[in-house]
């Protein structure tokens, strides 16, 4: 490389330099108007000085001109001019921007159409939030001094024309700005709207699900309401037959929203005031009724007289929300009241930069006042995440309080199955105990009762006649039938009280025995047997107290009666058991004869089975019945005496 190319290529690189530092200094920071000129003409081009120029009047942006002409008789037409760059360059870009042109229009530079925004038109109605980058064609610029001349579309009757701050500069410089204005007046009020819906469905399931928490009824409507309420930032035209309904409504969702924030703030506070909740809805429906009756024409001024009466119906919701804090003290309950002021103080920012942005320039700074951002969307947001919120935390703390009822339920199952598993273990033990009792007490029956056979019957009797054997007064006939009837009560006893014999096996033996000993003394037997079912489960005490009275009634019809035939009938009458013996002997003699301890010790027997023993002896013989109610026969197998 020679020292003259290298020099050469230097000259070059410092040249572009030169030229790229020229460019910026060029390319200074976008131009806003703060001032234009603003006309009222019916020209569909940009009026000329010559026809008017004492029209023009020069005005201060952003600005607000109530409209009290017939709508679309006169059009406004602004104006100014802006310093263009020193050498147009086709590569770069140049754009204008308008934060918002809500009813449309057209942008002229330099007597030429750059860009148009639609209008509004007898079959289309328009509202544009958004704002609008106009690229300016690089044929349209030129160096020096450029004009603009900006015509917007028809304001409605009684409605306030508002025009902004115009921008214009490079596109890579404004677009950004464009761009973050899109974002925060239509992209993030759509998000809003999904979100709501959203929130709503969630909480009005839950409000379907449980209708006595009206606090989460009341929280889906209003986020409901609030979401179709938010479509005003999303849609842009409607068929303008539509227009005045989607007004109607979107005014009944503003104020509907707000009284249901009332009513939500009521309950949350504990106050239950129907009238003053009754009251509320009158004026929710006032509203769209009011606009309804008034027509198109009157939108403005019901928004207007409306809209402000439901700043102080917020400024209420305030307090009560201010006064719940005061007597609920938790940080919870501060949450509302934070966002309800949030949202109160961010609606009557809107109301007053829709309405009246002179009041609002006293407290906000101009280039805040110029943007004409609304942010009662924001504070209603915050408003219901804030809500939300707090019915979540209820929600929470309502599972935790069940999980702690469940531990302390499972706790308590536990407690009661351990107090009936003792139980069980103490009445199984005790059932053992009374079990052990039982035999113990059956056992010591059972010896009772052979003690008392042996005692009373066969030792008595061995006793007795072992007195009149020493005195000499028996005969060895009389000792010998002694001996028979002591073997006889013997046997009685050991067939009725031997294990594994019960009533029916004892009373087969008993009448067997007895019809030998009639049949050897020519006499003879009959016997029948019908016995209801609990007459086999006689205790064996009953059983040995039943064959001992037919015992001795048989004894006697063998030792007295002198009988032919003797009849034993075993059978239930009625409720009652009954056994008879009967012969055909010689009667009352013998009944008289033996009137003394014989008959004394059947009726005793019969009383201790709680019946009742009726002897009849005439010349046909004797009768002897037992009669025992079926309910006081004991009954049950005894244990055997071990």
């Amino acid at each position: 490389m020679t020292l003259a190319f290298a020099r050469t290529r230097l000259l070059r690189l410092l040249a572009m330099v030169a030229l790229c530092l020229g460019a910026a200094g060029a390319w200074s920071a976008p131009f806003e108007f703060r001032q234009m000129q603003r006309t009222q003409s019916a020209e569909l081009l940009p009026p000329g000085d010559a026809g008017g120029d004492a029209a023009w009047v020069t005005v201060t942006l952003p600005e607000a001109l109530e409209q009290d002409g017939a709508p679309g008789a006169q059009r406004t037409w602004y104006r100014g001019e802006f310093e263009g760059p020193d050498h147009v360059d086709p590569r770069v870009q140049w754009a204008l921007c308008l934060p918002f042109l809500y009813e449309g229009g057209e942008i002229w530079v330099n007597g030429a159409l750059a860009g148009s925004v639609p209008e509004s038109t007898p079959e289309l109605r328009v509202r544009w939030e958004r704002p609008h980058l106009v690229t300016l064609p690089a044929g349209l610029l030129r160096p020096g001094v450029n004009q603009v001349a900006i015509r917007t579309g028809a304001v409605p009757p009684g409605a306030i024309h508002h025009f902004p701050r115009v921008l214009v500069g490079l596109e890579a410089e404004i677009r950004p700005r464009a761009d973050r204005r899109t974002f925060w007046v239509r992209s993030l009020p759509q998000v809003t709207i999904v979100v709501c819906w959203l929130m709503a469905g969630f909480v009005l399931f839950i409000y379907w699900r449980r209708r006595t928490e009206k606090l989460y009824g009341l929280l889906g409507l209003a986020c409901a309401l609030w979401g179709v309420r938010t479509l005003t930032f999303v849609i842009e035209r409607m068929p303008a037959d539509s227009w005045f309904l989607w007004r109607i409504t979107y005014l009944g969702a503003t104020g509907g929203f707000i009284v249901v924030m009332a009513m939500f703030a009521m309950r949350f506070a504990g106050l239950d005031k129907p009238w003053a909740e009754r009251a509320l809805l009158v004026y929710w429906i006032a509203g769209p009724l009011w606009l309804l009756w008034a027509g198109p024409n009157g939108e403005a001024a019901v928004n207007r007289v409306w809209s402000a009466g439901l700043i102080p119906i917020g400024i209420g919701i305030l307090l009560l929300a201010g006064w719940a804090v005061w007597r609920q003290r938790t940080v919870a309950a501060v949450i509302m009241p934070t966002t309800l002021a949030v949202a109160v103080l961010t609606g009557m920012h809107d109301y007053l930069v829709a309405w009246d942005n002179g009041a609002l320039s006293h407290f906000l700074p101009g280039w805040w006042v110029g943007q004409r951002i609304f942010l009662l969307h924001f504070g209603a947001d915050l408003v219901l995440f804030g809500l939300g919120g707090l019915l979540t935390a209820r929600f929470l703390d309502a599972l935790s309080g069940m999980e702690r009822a469940n531990t302390s339920l499972a706790d308590l199952n536990e407690t009661l199955e351990d107090r009936v598993a003792q139980r069980e273990r103490f009445l199984a033990e005790n059932y053992e105990r009374m079990a052990e009792l039982q035999r113990s007490n059956a056992a010591a029956q059972e010896r009772e009762l052979i003690m008392r056979e042996i005692h009373d019957g066969l030792g008595s009797r061995l006793f007795t006649s072992l007195l009149r054997v020493e005195r000499g007064d028996m005969t060895h006939g009389q000792i010998a039938q002694m001996l028979r009837d002591c073997i006889a009560d013997m046997r009685l006893a050991l067939e009725v009280l031997a294990p594994g014999d019960d009533f029916q096996s004892a009373l087969g033996n008993f009448l067997f025995r007895w019809q030998s000993l009639m049949q050897d003394a020519q006499v003879t037997p009959g016997w029948s047997v019908d016995l209801p079912e609990p007459a086999f489960r006689l205790s064996r005490q009953s059983a040995l107290q039943l064959l001992r009275i037919a015992q001795e009634a048989l004894t006697n019809v063998l030792k007295h009666a002198k009988a032919r035939n003797v009849r034993v009938d075993l059978r239930q009458s009625g409720d009652s058991l009954e056994l008879e013996v009967s012969d055909d002997g010689q009667g009352s003699n013998a009944v008289r004869h033996r009137a003394g301890r014989g008959i004394g010790n059947m009726q005793a027997r019969a009383r201790q089975l709680g019946g009742e023993l009726d002897v009849r002896s005439g010349a046909g013989g004797t009768r002897v019945v037992l009669r025992i109610p079926l309910s006081r026969i004991p009954s049950g197998v005894e244990p055997l005496l071990a």
